[in-house]
């Protein structure tokens, strides 16, 4: 079964907005494991806007699942996470300024920051997995970055699913092959909602985790928080 991580980044958003610890963002995350979790995804960014590089020191001591903490590998995320030693890291290319992120690696032409990075944080038992588009070619080159696993940017899917879902996870499944041939393993994440996951899950092959957090966040404001993350599993049960 494919595992749900959980992206809290819109928790820390809202507490943000007024200040103070409301909503508390341990908390949460603490109640998104007993509700059915099987982790917790953040990402800090350097101007702190949502997760605050304290935020990720104060989930390590309480996340009990698995922490998979997002980033671009610049020299104080890598010394946060490597301080932190959670048990993923999903490498990203976004810029400093990004709303969000909205592409994956160019892998040959980042490809020796890539290594170099990766490597750093398997020495310490970090597994690592980087964020990428359904290009064959940087997929079969990520494989030779020595990262455990890929991320699939899925924005793209979730716009074309509601056009013909069929071709839009057509490249998704043959991607996560290939993925899969080359000692891989494969994560997904970006727009993947209770609408469009189903589907996803049950034609992309090999599908180890997905990070869902701004979706899920906003549907708990109808359906509540636990009863939306079992809504997510229902959705990754073949």
């Amino acid at each position: 079964m494919t595992r749900l991580s959980v992206n809290i980044n819109k928790i820390a958003t809202l507490r943000n907005a007024r200040g103070g610890s409301i909503p508390d963002l341990v908390n949460t995350a603490k109640a998104c494991e007993r509700f059915g979790a099987q982790g917790i995804t953040v990402h800090p960014r350097p101007d702190e806007r949502h997760i605050r590089y304290k935020d990720v020191h104060d989930l390590k001591g309480v996340v009990t699942t698995e922490f998979n903490i997002e980033g671009y590998p610049s020299e104080d995320f890598m010394k946060l996470v490597l301080s932190v030693v959670p048990e993923q890291v999903t490498l990203v290319p976004d810029p400093p300024n990004a709303l969000t992120s909205n592409a994956g690696w160019d892998v040959v032409n980042h490809f020796e920051l890539l290594r170099t990075k990766i490597t750093e944080l398997k020495n310490v038992g970090i597994r690592v997995s980087i964020f990428i588009d359904t290009d064959l070619e940087m997929i079969r080159r990520a494989s030779e970055t020595g990262t455990n696993r890929i991320e699939l940017y899925t924005e793209p899917y979730a716009k074309d699913y509601t056009i013909n879902k069929q071709k839009a996870v057509e490249s998704f499944a043959k991607a996560a092959e290939l993925a899969h041939e080359l000692g891989l393993g494969v994560n997904a994440g970006h727009d993947l909602n209770l609408e469009n996951l189903k589907w996803f899950a049950t034609h992309v092959p090999h599908l180890s985790e997905v990070s869902i957090g701004h979706a899920l966040i906003c549907d708990s404001i109808w359906y509540g928080l636990e009863n939306t993350i079992q809504m997510y599993l229902a959705r990754l049960q073949a």
